[in-house]
């Protein structure tokens, strides 16, 4: 028995080991590259990188392209954290709080910034920000970029976050739950990515009260979607990482250039991913309010990041010993952007 046993743990050795052995291309190229991006609109870059085979352009036709869709940053940075996806197009919020957890992987670059909007309920008496006390308000997911943000701008005004009166109640609605919340009247206002804020006003339901230039930190110049790659991808194949952030440089610059047939493609990948497609007057309003860029400012994500701290979604750490220098490397950006 004790035989067997040993038996059958050198197997289970060794077949961990040939699972955790990269596959090559003839080339010396990773066989395949994952990438994770977000059922939304706001990934209208990487969905355009997608949709005109930027990524098959720059990493080569033997290089097998395997996409996963997710839901919400915390999913995706849980996966690039436990390996599971090589580049990801996140938030700063969930990736940041992953980061600090496994040190596994890295901002590599920016894709777009801002796009969130704060929208009322008709008939709550919200006009400004001032008008959130006693109001429950619905944000995406915990910690995510939308909360950090709403926590800024109720800090602004000097109003509190708490169950008891004179406080404003958070309320966690997926946005799509949110427009339906809206209909019930179970929620007062929302901190939401477009096109949401849109749809709740083409429905009747709503009205933004503060746009995106408008909301924290940096009045709307904050990073929303950043590129990460794993450190594992960075260390062995960092042409392969370099032709990511060359395949995002190039999808922003064809829906600067090509907006209308922009639209149209951005469509085809939301249908892909999500199941159903989104009328063009949305993917116009949403991409009318952000700033598709691949800078990323450190100092801002670090801003949000003891936001997070100061809400006990990042522990262990210090708000005046936070230092995220470590988790961005844009030294291949300032590569590709130089035509090395």
């Amino acid at each position: 028995m004790r035989k067997i046993a040993w038996m059958l743990l050198l197997l289970f050795i060794v077949t961990t080991l040939s699972a955790c052995e990269e596959k090559l291309t003839a080339t010396g190229k990773p066989a395949t590259v994952r990438v994770g991006v977000f059922k939304n609109v706001t990934h209208a870059a990487a969905y355009i990188a997608l949709e005109k085979g930027y990524f098959a352009r720059e990493w080569g036709d033997d290089v097998k392209i395997e996409v996963t869709a997710f839901d919400n940053g915390s999913d995706l940075s849980i996966a690039m954290a436990t390996g599971d996806i090589d580049i990801g197009f996140v938030g700063p919020g969930p990736a940041t709080t992953f980061f600090l957890k496994s040190g596994n992987f890295r901002v590599v670059s920016g894709s777009n910034n801002g796009g969130a909007v704060l929208v009322a309920r008709n008939g709550a008496g919200i006009n400004g920000v001032k008008d959130l006390v006693d109001k429950t308000i619905a944000i995406p997911s915990k910690g995510n970029t939308n909360e950090i943000s709403l926590r800024m701008l109720l800090q602004q005004e000097g109003i509190m976050i708490s169950r008891d009166a004179g406080s404003a109640h958070l309320i966690v609605r997926s946005p799509s739950d949110a427009l339906i919340s809206f209909r019930q009247k179970e929620i007062d206002a929302a901190l939401v990515p477009e096109p949401w804020g849109t749809q709740i006003e083409k429905a009747g339901l709503g009205k933004v009260v503060v746009d995106w230039q408008a909301i924290p930190p940096n009045r709307g110049d904050y990073p929303t979607v950043i590129m990460v790659a794993s450190d594992k991808l960075i260390q062995r194949h960092r042409d392969i990482v370099k032709g990511a952030i060359k395949a995002n440089m190039d999808g922003i610059a064809f829906i600067r250039k090509s907006p209308e047939e922009a639209y149209g493609l951005i469509n085809n990948q939301l249908k892909q991913y999500s199941g159903k497609g989104m009328e063009k007057s949305l993917i116009q309003a949403s991409l009318s309010r952000l700033k598709l860029t691949t800078d990323v400012d450190v100092k801002v994500m670090e801003d949000m990041a003891k936001v997070s701290i100061a809400a006990r979604y990042l522990k262990g750490i210090k708000a005046e010993e936070l230092d995220l220098s470590p988790f961005v490397d844009l030294s291949m950006l300032a590569e590709v952007k130089s035509g090395q």
